[in-house]
């Protein structure tokens, strides 16, 4: 029952320029169980930042949205199993080498063999089924090529969600600046938009409508939807 979104532009933007849509998506998205954001600035780097407290409760969003990005990837967590809610499980998750950082809406439906696998080899440290995700592309992750940017694992989602099933929507963002999101989740659809210069690719706060427009993005520009089994896929510039 999460929500989540990926945003890039072609020049620097300050994260709190998407607050507003976030606490919107928060609001009607059902979501406030814990929140995330990973993002990149153009130096090779990602940054990331988590809190166990919804958005709209956590004072330290004001100093992550004074940061100047290209591009971003915001998990807001409702999780299925409220057991989970610890930090170990809060997304988005942060590759260990700094590739990517891992988000996922929905559940997966065959993930126990490959966890307790995980689990033995002592790469499970919380409880939610995304952590699992997490590992599988930590695996598979191909180096960034010198051309360009996410060219290396174009399809990689599709392939996570082929080996997982279940309803899943999942993003990523990765140190050469390309974000993605893929559309796996018939409940909760991923349409495409612009906020000013900043485009986006979003979840729909569990509409199979085109309600998200209505109550969160009423400005948005450029409209889209993508279509399931399908990515989003687009780059921040330096």
């Amino acid at each position: 029952m999460c929500e989540q979104f990926v945003a890039c532009s072609d020049r620097p933007f300050r994260l709190d320029e998407l607050w507003p849509f976030t606490e919107r998506l928060e609001r009607f998205g059902i979501a406030g169980f814990g929140w995330g954001a990973a993002w990149w600035c153009g130096d090779g780097a990602l940054q990331s930042y988590r809190d166990l407290r919804a958005f709209r409760d956590d004072p330290g969003r004001e100093a992550v949205g004074r940061t100047e990005a290209r591009a971003a990837l915001v998990h807001l967590r409702r999780p299925s199993k409220l057991s989970t809610m610890t930090p170990a499980d809060t997304q988005p998750f942060h590759d260990p080498h700094g590739r990517f950082a891992f988000s996922h809406n929905g559940d997966f439906r065959r993930h126990r063999g490959s966890r307790d696998g995980y689990r033995a080899a002592g790469r499970i440290q919380g409880r939610a089924d995304s952590e699992v995700g997490q590992r599988w592309l930590e695996d598979h992750w191909a180096p960034a090529p010198t051309a360009a940017p996410g060219e290396a694992n174009a399809g990689l989602l599709e392939r996570l969600h082929e080996a997982f099933g279940g309803q899943a929507n999942l993003a990523t963002i990765a140190a050469d600046g390309s974000v993605r999101h893929y559309a796996g989740n018939t409940e909760n659809p991923v349409f495409t938009f612009r906020l000013g210069e900043i485009q986006l690719a979003s979840t729909a706060i569990y509409s199979i409508d085109r309600s998200l427009f209505r109550f969160v993005a009423p400005d948005a520009r450029s409209r889209g939807v993508i279509a399931q089994g399908a990515s989003f896929t687009a780059f921040g510039r330096v």
